[in-house]
This record gives C-alpha cells, structure tokens and sequence, in this order.
C-alpha cells in the first residue's frame, strides 16, 4: 500500500521531475507533486511524494528530514489526511462588524 509524504521547505525552483529523483534514492516513487501558487504559476515550497511502500517511506524520511536538498534544509514527514486539519474560520478583512468607519476623520469645529 502506497503512503504520502508531506515535503516542507523545498526551494522555489524545485519541480516534480526534481523532487521525483531525489526521493528515488530512497524507493520506489509513485508520484511527486511540488504545489504551484494558481495567482502567479509559482511554487509554493511545499509538496508531496507518494512512495510505494512503507518501508520506502521510513527511509524517506530517514534520508531526507531536515537535510539539505537542492539548496534547502527541508522537512519530511508522513502526510495527515485531509480531514484531520481543523477547519479554517472566515474571518472578514475589511471593516467586519466594526462598521468600517476607520482611518482619518476630520474635525469641524470653527
């Protein structure tokens, strides 16, 4: 059974290709994902990298946590699903519920 693992830290011009050979070292890669910002077409300076088994991924983690690749000291660990992850609370940016009446006001005393 495949397992995931989170890749923290990564540098900006890491891509999948890279990311795939360099854990290749450490087993079989299923897939390797460096996250792309949507806005701006860049990474994000994280991503994932599915190893096949789960004996990969502990070497994985062993070779790579908080050691330097390609130019960066980067974070290793196995992935959390997705509904582990508190929920995230919208919070208005502007004004809210304080009636949005900020910056300067002027006086009209005479």
């Amino acid at each position: 059974m495949s397992k995931k693992l989170y890749v923290g830290g990564l540098s900006y011009s890491t891509n999948d290709d890279g990311l795939r050979d360099g854990f290749s070292q450490a087993g079989e890669v299923i897939s390797a994902t460096v996250m792309m910002d949507k806005m701006t077409g860049r990474s994000r300076g994280f991503g994932f990298v599915e190893m096949a088994d789960e004996e990969a991924m502990n070497r994985a983690i062993e070779m790579f946590d908080g050691k330097e690749f390609e130019g960066r000291t980067i974070r290793v660990n196995e992935a959390r699903p997705l509904e582990d992850r508190p929920a995230r609370s919208f919070k208005p940016r502007f004004g809210g519920d304080r009636g949005g009446h900020g910056g300067f006001r002027r006086s009209y005393d005479n």
